[in-house]
């Protein structure tokens, strides 16, 4: 009974930090809040790419070496106490810059800018491998989705509050302090999601869950066998690898769309559709994989994930010179499927890498998932040097190739291994 009270008292305090940390990621999300203000301050594509390419880059990479020491360490939560806490600090500090430094030199705003940027999203990553392995330790697996759902839903209400407010503070102060009051919206936000998740607690480890320490070699071997030998886990990774090439044209959506909505002032609005498709899909999505599983959700959502590119691609070719509220409700419906999609993929994936992990190694598998993800990082500043030299209907074509290759990949994931196939 008493375990029972406290399964129930974590799922609620998990739901409710998870709440709290998507109204505080849509403040800062680099696809829209942050694109646009790096534009406004730089003028550059290269520069917008760059951001969102530091953002992925800041939360993958450092989960290698978390997994790595988190692995045969008996307590995982101070781990999360140092990336959740850390990065509030430095949005904080960020949004300080922004409102103080406004007289500043542009070069200096801008590389101090990126410095702090840099900073928080390297610090946010230490987050990830500790807060999956605790999620996953504190929610059953048949309630795990709805817990994401529930994350999701209640986040994003809660992100549509922090659009209007943004659409709010973008029109009472002038650039950037804007944005700076925005950023520090977002450090408050998250600064209560991680007080909510601390007060969760962590279950203990069972005793066989923390083996001891092995050489940070055999570690990286461990991995690479991993990859060799598990095929789900080689098929899932690979997947996600053509998910991040495709991923590498969104913060360039909304600079397509401020072109034919025919304002830069409606940079909050985009951020509400998105938003708003989030928050109506996630009641599917977190009925979908408890009920159909992880892997049948992953599917749908990818086959999802293909609509945005060719709806641009569309736009673009049939309505090139077009602009205003014909543009703003095309684009507004392209960012509210990113909203469903992008959401309803995070639940699946999340899902499904806590599924095929063993219990045991979930914070090495975590750990190798993610670096090995990594490099994928750096394609936003391919994707900006595409838009640059070509186009951007050439990068949203690129996406969608992308988004058909992983939809096949996705598809293999689901045939049954027959022994004696070749490995995949």
């Amino acid at each position: 009974m008493c375990d029972a009270v406290e399964t129930r008292r974590r799922f609620h305090r998990i739901g409710a930090a998870g709440i709290f940390f998507q109204g505080g990621a849509a403040a800062i999300d680099h696809s829209t809040v942050v694109a646009a203000l790096v534009h406004g301050l730089t003028g550059s594509l290269v520069a917008v790419g760059a951001a969102a390419a530091i953002a992925r880059a800041g939360w993958l990479v450092p989960q290698l070496f978390v997994g790595y020491v988190a692995q045969s360490s008996s307590r995982r939560m101070p781990f999360y106490v140092a990336g959740a806490f850390g990065r509030a600090v430095c949005l904080a500090v960020l949004a300080a810059l922004l409102w103080l430094g406004a007289a500043l030199p542009m070069a200096a705003l801008v590389t101090s800018f990126f410095v702090l940027w840099t900073m928080y999203a390297f610090i946010g990553g230490i987050v990830a491998v500790p807060y999956n392995d605790i999620v996953a330790r504190s929610v059953p697996s048949e309630r795990r989705s709805r817990l994401l759902a529930i994350r999701f839903f209640g986040g994003g209400v809660l992100a549509l509050a922090v659009a209007a407010a943004a659409h709010g503070l973008l029109d009472t102060f002038a650039f950037p302090h804007g944005y700076a009051a925005i950023l520090l919206l977002g450090a408050l936000l998250l600064l209560i999601s991680a007080l909510l998740f601390v007060s969760a607690g962590e279950p203990p480890l069972a005793s066989s869950a923390a083996p001891p320490r092995q050489g940070f070699g055999a570690f990286l071997r461990a991995g690479l066998d991993a990859v060799r030998d598990d095929r789900r886990f080689r098929l899932f990774v690979s997947a996600q690898w053509f998910g991040a090439a495709a991923a590498m044209a969104l913060p360039f959506y909304i600079l397509e769309a401020q072109m034919h909505s025919g304002s830069t002032a409606l940079t909050a609005s985009f951020l509400a559709a998105q938003t708003g498709g989030a928050l109506l899909s996630n009641p599917l999505w977190g009925w979908w994989g408890d009920r159909h599983g992880k892997l049948s959700l992953l599917n749908a959502v990818t086959w999802v994930g293909l609509v945005p590119p060719l709806l641009a691609l569309a736009w673009m070719a049939l309505n090139p010179t077009a602009s205003g509220m014909l543009g703003w409700t095309w684009f507004a419906a392209v960012f509210a499927i990113l909203g469903a999609a992008g959401n309803g993929a995070t639940i699946a994936q999340l899902g499904y890498l806590m599924e095929i992990s063993p219990d045991e190694r979930r914070p090495a598998y975590s750990g190798y998932f993610n670096a090995i993800i990594a490099p994928a990082t750096l394609l936003p500043l391919l994707g900006a040097l595409l838009a640059r030299v070509s186009s951007l209907a050439a990068l949203f074509a690129v996406s969608a190739a992308a988004v058909a290759l992983q939809v096949l990949l996705v598809r293999a994931l689901r045939m049954p291994h027959r022994s004696g196939a070749a490995r995949i």
